[in-house]
């Protein structure tokens, strides 16, 4: 028997220091990248979770909190969230954005692996994700550990970016990462580090293979839904039920 797939620490390694390097400046570039729209994209998300008062929430790949701080408010004080990220930079901001909260927010951060995640089966009500899927190093293993700690019947809405289909949107899209992300990361000492969402997204598996994946790690629902024109895409997967 083969054993499962595991991430390399070459590999692990070299994504964490990456995250932790673009920490204080994530959230700008960010903005540049979407033109605020990452808010909206990130309202949409939490929406497509079918999270609701009272549940218990997974933020995978949480990054500086946002979706985390958004799922916080959805669930209230009945509720609680966690958000996991491999950076402890990530989270540190994370951790600094929700004590200026007010009112305080349910939600735990952790530092944990994507790839091996610390729960129990079955444990979340509702999941997010954002820009997650396309930086682990074993997309097929994400989604069944993410399978594995959702309970039956519950719904992860996972956003990141896409390749559009349409060549005139696709120009657009590699215009602003050519011309104003990358130089924007550039004025801050990160070029390395942007530069390789262009080729991240060619790597990217499409909304159909995504589907696929979704189904292979054994949900039983999986929509891919394109928005922006097929910049970003959301894709919303639902365990079966008991």
């Amino acid at each position: 028997m083969t054993p499962p797939a595991v991430e390399t620490t070459t590999d692990a390694d070299r994504i964490q220091a990456l995250f932790n390097r673009i920490a204080p400046v994530y959230d700008r570039l960010n903005d540049w990248l979407s033109f605020g729209q990452h808010r909206i994209w990130k309202l949409m998300t939490v929406k497509w979770s079918h999270a609701s008062p009272g549940d218990i929430c997974l933020d995978l790949c949480c990054g500086s909190g946002d979706l985390a701080q958004l799922l916080g408010e959805r669930v209230g004080q009945t509720g609680q969230v966690f958000g996991v990220d491999f950076s402890s930079a990530q989270l540190e901001i994370a951790r600094q954005r929700g004590e200026n909260h007010y009112p305080p927010l349910p939600i735990q951060w952790i530092e944990a692996d994507a790839l091996n995640l610390p729960f129990a089966n079955n444990f979340f009500d509702a999941a997010t994700m954002g820009y997650g899927l396309r930086n682990v190093t074993d997309i097929p293993r994400s989604l069944q550990e993410l399978h594995r700690v959702l309970k039956p019947g519950a719904t992860a809405a996972i956003l990141d970016f896409h390749r559009p289909s349409n060549p005139t949107i696709q120009a657009i899209q590699q215009w602003i990462l050519q011309t104003i992300v990358v130089p924007v990361a550039t004025a801050n000492g990160l070029q390395e580090e942007y530069a390789y969402i262009l080729p991240s997204l060619e790597k990217f598996p499409q909304g159909p293979e995504q589907i696929r994946l979704a189904q292979q790690a054994g949900f039983a629902q999986a929509t891919h839904y394109p928005i922006s024109g097929g910049i970003m895409g959301v894709l919303v997967v639902t365990k079966r039920h008991s």
